[in-house]
């Protein structure tokens, strides 16, 4: 058994930016980053496009990015929460930048500024086209020197436990569940240790792998959001996945590499298989439009010519400018025998970002007492329908403050729970053959891209949670009587988030943001969250 004041699932920029708050404050205190791989492979490492943030107050203003972020969400936004991530976000950067973190400047001196889909300012700070590289790097390096945080890689997350686990009948009705710690599965001993802790923050990322086609790594099935669920947590609006509309054509490569929406925003064009532009046609923003819009766009433009993919050109783009800012999707193309500077890059959307999750208030506190949420496996109300670019690794900064603030209060009135049992593998064996995983996680994939992708029906709903539940109802059998190992436990994750997304998108009646339904393709007269 292990023992932490603060627990922290992931290693990405929500959970290492708290984990250093908290370090720094308590020096006397333990902090537990458990992470199921290396340190540094997180979502946040594969983040290209840059940091949002008002920089420049003589062009831009806290008005104009809230705007920017209200439209882009398409009436779903909090309000009150936006206001704070928009004005909380610069003072948030600038901590980061205090620790290492290297933005790109212009000759001047001055921070080069990037202009994104739906951003009427250049506010975007950025390091080349590999920013979230730059950022995690920073932060484990910071986190590495402290001596009261500890790292358990290669350890996987089983449940969180709550009173459940002490024979306590817990319902989502339950007003008082606590989280005590979790189980944690050490992927190279095998062995299912239980780890009590004080304060847990659940910071484990997105689910773009329930999608056969994703930018996402592979360690993206997930998990905080089952996790959370399985526990009787609140989670929200978990239909509206935001699809990247620019992903380099490359069938059978997983996961999809990304083609930062910053090289649009610097001047790169959209076009069908015979060099047309079509942007005109969907948005008056055309190419710059928001996400949702442009993959959809894409998407249709795909379908009505029959086309494997569309293409970006990025010829306009002056070729110092290419080159300085854009270096790795430069390299990464010229690898595959193309060269920007003169060829199009063929394109296609791809699952790139969940929108809800763990429902959360202004502090990141979710429905389960101790339990805070953070970065993407959160839903926090910035994003509304649809997020705008950017704002991602923005929220994750804000929130991870806003957790210690309101934790590092918090923690002293709490004790450790006594008497959690310890993991039962009692009667399971191991899985006679893994093929039966392997080809369940197919299944899903393909359920999930073909009927709850970019456009949706009630038809083609229906048919993904009949499917689903055949796959729940095998796959809780094989976890019964089987002893646990991770591709298992990210195959029951995957099915419960694949649920929550298609459960969310069969019950909203209506096509906002990222969730278009061909039954119901205008607003409904409503604007409400989707709560399970």
């Amino acid at each position: 058994m292990h023992k932490a004041d603060f627990l922290v699932i992931g290693s990405g920029i929500a959970g290492l930016t708290f984990a250093l708050k908290m370090a720094k404050k308590f020096p006397e205190r333990s902090v537990l980053i458990i992470t199921k791989a290396e340190e540094e492979e997180t979502n946040t490492k594969y983040a290209q496009g840059g940091i949002a943030a008002v920089w420049d107050f003589e062009k831009d203003s806290y008005e104009q990015h809230i705007d920017d972020t209200l439209i882009a969400g398409d009436g779903l936004c909090k309000r009150d929460i936006v206001e704070i991530v928009v004005k909380e976000g610069p003072e948030r950067v600038k901590e980061i930048i205090r620790w290492g973190a290297d933005f790109d400047k212009t000759k001047e001196g001055e921070y080069a500024l990037g202009k994104e889909g739906g951003h009427s300012q250049f506010r975007v700070l950025h390091h080349k086209d590999v920013t979230g590289k730059e950022i995690e790097k920073t932060l484990v390096e910071e986190a590495q020197s402290l001596p009261n945080i500890t790292f358990f890689t290669h350890h996987f997350v089983i449940d969180i436990i709550t009173q459940h686990h002490l024979g306590r009948i817990v319902t989502r009705h339950t007003p008082d569940i606590d989280c005590y710690g979790v189980y944690v599965l050490d992927k190279k001993n095998h062995t299912i240790e239980t780890v009590l802790a004080k304060i847990t923050v659940m910071a484990s990322g997105g689910a773009g792998q329930v999608y056969k086609n994703t930018t996402n790594p592979l360690i993206a099935t997930g998990d905080g959001m089952a996790m959370v669920y399985r526990a009787k947590g609140r989670v929200s609006n978990m239909e509206f996945v935001q699809f990247h509309p620019t992903s380099l054509y490359q069938p059978g490569v997983s996961p999809s590499f990304l083609i930062t929406e910053a090289i649009r925003g610097a001047g790169g064009i959209l076009r069908t298989s015979n060099g047309a532009t079509f942007m005109q046609r969907y948005d008056s923003r055309e190419s710059l439009a928001p996400r949702d819009i442009v993959a959809r766009a894409i998407d249709n433009e795909m379908k009505l010519r029959g086309d494997d993919f569309v293409y970006l050109d990025c010829t306009p783009i002056p070729k110092e400018e290419l080159l300085n800012h854009f270096p790795n999707i430069y390299e990464q193309c010229k690898r595959i025998g193309l060269d920007i500077l003169k060829d199009y890059i063929p394109v296609v959307p791809a699952a790139h970002y969940m929108c809800g999750g763990i429902q959360t208030d202004a502090f990141g506190r979710s429905s389960i007492q101790h339990l805070y949420a953070c970065g993407e496996c959160s839903s926090t109300g910035l994003h509304g329908a649809n997020r705008l670019a950017s704002n991602s690794l923005l929220e994750a900064l804000v929130f991870a403050n806003r957790i210690f603030v309101d934790a590092a209060k918090e923690i002293e009135g709490i004790e450790f729970q006594s008497h959690i049992p310890d993991w039962n593998a009692e009667g399971t064996t191991d899985p006679k053959e893994m093929v039966m995983i392997t080809q369940s996680i197919r299944e899903l994939k393909e359920i999930m891209t073909n009927y709850v992708g970019i456009v949706r029906s009630n038809e083609r709903l229906s048919r993904a949670l009949n499917r689903l539940h055949l796959l729940y109802t095998e796959t809780e059998q094989l976890y019964e009587t089987s002893t646990l190992s991770p591709q298992l436990c990210e195959l029951r994750n995957l099915i419960t988030v694949g649920f929550l997304i298609t459960r969310g998108a069969s019950i909203r009646r209506e096509s906002r943001g990222l969730h278009y339904t061909s039954d119901y393709p205008q607003h409904s007269k409503w604007a409400e969250d989707s709560l399970f």
